[in-house]
C-alpha cells in the first residue's frame, strides 16, 4: 500500500469517526490540544506568535474549497491569530484567485521549526464551545504552532472577509492574462443556474433538493425584473453559465442576446461572473463565491445558508424570483 493511498484510508476513517462522535459531549478529548491543555498550560517555550489555518477540501469543489479557507482567515482573525495560508489543491486555482498573497505559507512556518495543531470542530454560535477553543489556543501561548481546522469548519456568513480577498484577487498580477468574451460596449448580464450534480440528485431524490433546486422559472423570473428596471445606454448581452444542453433553456428563448456557455471550463466560468455587470447567482458556492469578489451589480436568493452584505448592490429576491424594483432602480440613479 502506498503511502498515499495510506493518508487518503486514514483521512476518511478519521472523518467518519469526527462524523459519528461531533454531538458526543466526549468529543473534543479526541485531540492532543484537549490533553494539552489539560496538563500544559503553563508551559511556556519562547515568544512566537501562533497561527490559525483550514485546509481547502481535496474532494470538494472550488466553492466548497473556498469556504474552507475563508473560515481559516476569518477565524484566525476572530481568535486572536495571524493566519497560515494552505494552498488549494489545484495550482491554477491557486494562481487564479491569488488568496496567499502577503501571507505566511504553513510548510514555510513547519520547515521554519513550526508545530501543527489540530483542532476540534466547534460552532460559532455555541459560546461554551468558543471558549473551549479559546482554552485550548491559550494553552499554547509561546509554543510556536499552526492550529489546523477540523476538516470543515463552517464559518456561515462568508462576507466578513469581503475586503480582503477582493485586494488580493483584484491585485494579482494574473489579472492582465484575463480574457472576457464580454463586450466592452455593453452591460453584461451573467446567470448562473446550478445543474450537473444538482439534477443527478434531483433524480436520485436526495434530502438536500430542497435546498439546492431552483426552476428555470425563478431565474427568468429574476431576468425579466431586472431588464425592466436597468438604466443603461448600453445594449444589454446575457450570457448563461450552466451545465447540460440546449433544449434545457429553452425558456430563455424569449430574451433577446441570450448566449448559453454550457461548455466553459471552471475558472473561465468563474471569472466572467466576477466581472459581469451584473450577477444572478443561483443557490450555489460557485456563483456565490465569484459575487463576493464582484464589483457589479448582485441579484441573489435570500435562502441562502451564507450571509449577504448590507449594500446597494446586492439585492435579494424571494423563491418566485421576486425583488423590490426601486432597490435595483436605486443603483442607476
Amino acid at each position: 500500500m502506498s503511502l498515499t493511498t495510506f493518508s487518503k484510508i486514514k483521512a476518511k476513517l478519521w472523518s467518519k469517526i469526527v462524523a459519528k462522535t461531533r454531538r458526543k459531549s466526549w468529543y473534543f478529548k479526541l485531540y492532543k490540544a484537549y490533553w494539552h491543555y489539560k496538563f500544559f498550560s503553563n508551559v511556556r517555550q519562547s515568544q512566537s506568535i501562533n497561527y490559525f489555518s483550514a485546509i481547502p477540501n481535496k474532494g470538494a469543489g472550488i466553492g466548497h474549497q473556498m469556504a474552507n479557507w475563508i473560515a481559516g482567515y476569518w477565524f484566525a482573525h476572530k481568535l486572536g491569530l495571524k493566519f497560515a495560508h494552505i494552498p488549494f489543491s489545484n495550482s491554477k486555482w491557486e494562481a487564479f484567485l491569488n488568496f496567499g498573497y502577503n501571507e505566511k505559507n504553513v510548510n514555510e512556518l513547519v520547515n521554519s521549526g513550526f508545530k501543527k495543531v489540530y483542532l476540534p470542530l466547534f460552532d460559532e454560535f455555541n459560546q461554551s464551545e468558543l471558549a473551549m477553543i479559546q482554552k485550548l489556543i491559550d494553552s499554547y501561548v509561546g509554543c510556536g504552532v499552526i492550529f489546523i481546522a477540523e476538516q470543515d469548519q463552517f464559518y456561515q456568513d462568508q462576507i466578513g472577509v469581503i475586503s480582503d480577498i477582493k485586494n488580493k484577487y483584484h491585485n494579482a498580477e494574473i489579472r492582465s492574462e484575463d480574457k472576457l468574451i464580454f463586450s466592452k460596449n455593453a452591460f453584461n448580464i451573467a446567470i448562473h443556474v446550478r445543474r450537473g450534480d444538482i439534477v443527478i440528485e434531483k433524480n436520485q431524490q436526495n434530502e438536500n433538493l430542497s435546498m439546492r433546486w431552483q426552476n428555470n422559472d425563478y431565474f427568468t423570473n429574476v431576468l425579466e425584473r431586472a431588464l425592466i428596471n436597468i438604466k443603461t445606454h448600453k445594449p444589454i448581452i446575457i450570457y448563461l453559465f450552466s451545465q447540460g444542453k440546449p433544449e434545457d433553456f429553452n425558456d430563455f428563448n424569449r430574451f433577446r442576446n441570450v448566449n448559453l456557455c454550457l461548455d466553459m471550463n471552471a475558472i473561465d466560468s468563474f471569472l466572467h461572473m466576477v466581472n459581469a455587470d451584473l450577477l444572478i447567482t443561483s443557490k450555489s458556492s460557485f456563483s456565490y463565491k465569484p459575487a463576493l469578489l464582484s464589483n457589479g451589480i448582485k441579484i441573489s436568493p435570500s435562502s441562502f445558508w451564507h450571509g449577504y452584505p448590507k449594500s446597494e448592490k446586492w439585492i435579494l429576491a424571494d423563491e418566485n424570483g421576486e425583488f423590490k424594483d426601486e432597490l435595483l432602480r436605486t443603483v442607476f440613479k
